[in-house]
C-alpha cells in the first residue's frame, strides 16, 4: 500500500493486515489512526507531522521508519520490529516506550536525548545514538550484534554500555575523562579520539579492530 506524497491530514480507511509493506510518508499526518494492526513487510510513516505513535501497527515484519517527525514519545510504537527501527530527527527526550526487540539497527540520532532508558533490550544489528545530548549510557541494550556509535553528545562516562559489540564502538567527540565501564568485548574497532582522557584503564579486555 503505497500513500506517500498524497497531502493527506489522516489515513482515509481503517486497514486490517497488510502482507507487504505501508507507506505513508512525506504527507501531514498528525495521527497514525487507522494503520494496519499488523504489517509483513516494512511501515514508512518519516517525513509528516506526528507528535505520537499511537495507533501504529503492533507487528512489523520489516522495517519501522518515523523520521523527521515532531515526536516526543515513542509511546504506541510496535512491540517488535524484525527489520530496522529508524526514528531520527524527532524531539525526543526518551526512549520510553521504544519495541522491546529490534531485530536489524535502531536509529534514534539527532534528536534531544538525554538518557537511553526505555530503549530495545536487544538489538541485532546497529545502535546509533549519535548527536544528542547524552550524558550517560545507562539503560542502553545488554548486547548489540553490529556497531554501536554514541559520539558528539556530552558523556563523561561509558557506564551502562552493553556488555558485548558485535561491531565496532564509536565514542568519540564526548567529554569522556575515562573508559571505565566500556564494553568487555568488542568485535571490530573501539574509537574513542576527541575526548578528555588521561588514561585508558577500564578499556574493552578485547578488541577485534583497531584502538
Amino acid at each position: 500500500v503505497d500513500l506517500s506524497n498524497r497531502k493527506l491530514t489522516e489515513l482515509p480507511l481503517k486497514f486490517g493486515s497488510v502482507g507487504g509493506s505501508f507507506y505513508c510518508s512525506k504527507n501531514k499526518l498528525t495521527s497514525l489512526e487507522g494503520s494496519p494492526e499488523s504489517i509483513g513487510g516494512g511501515f514508512y510513516c518519516g517525513g509528516n507531522n506526528l507528535t505520537s505513535l499511537e495507533g501504529s501497527p503492533k507487528s512489523i515484519g520489516g522495517d519501522f521508519n518515523c523520521y523527521d517527525n515532531e515526536l516526543t514519545s515513542l509511546e504506541g510504537s510496535p512491540e517488535s520490529v524484525g527489520g530496522n527501527f529508524n526514528c531520527n530527527g524527532n524531539n525526543l527526550t526518551s526512549l520510553e516506550g521504544s519495541p522491546k526487540s529490534v531485530g536489524g539497527n535502531f536509529y534514534c540520532r539527532y534528536n534531544q536525548l538525554t538518557t537511553l532508558e526505555g530503549c530495545p533490550k536487544s538489538v541485532g544489528g546497529d545502535f546509533y545514538c549519535r548527536n544528542n545530548q547524552l550524558t550517560s549510557l545507562e539503560g542502553s541494550p545488554k548486547s548489540v550484534g553490529g556497531s554501536f556509535d554514541c559520539s558528539n553528545n556530552n558523556l563523561t562516562s561509558l557506564s551502562g554500555s552493553p556488555k558485548s559489540i558485535g561491531g565496532v564502538f564509536h565514542c568519540r567527540n564526548n567529554q569522556l575523562t575515562t573508559l571505565e565501564g566500556s564494553p568487555d568485548s568488542v568485535g571490530g574497532g573501539f574509537y574513542c579520539y576527541n575526548n578528555k582522557l588521561t588514561s585508558l584503564e577500564g578499556s574493552p579486555e578485547s578488541v577485534g579492530g583497531d584502538f
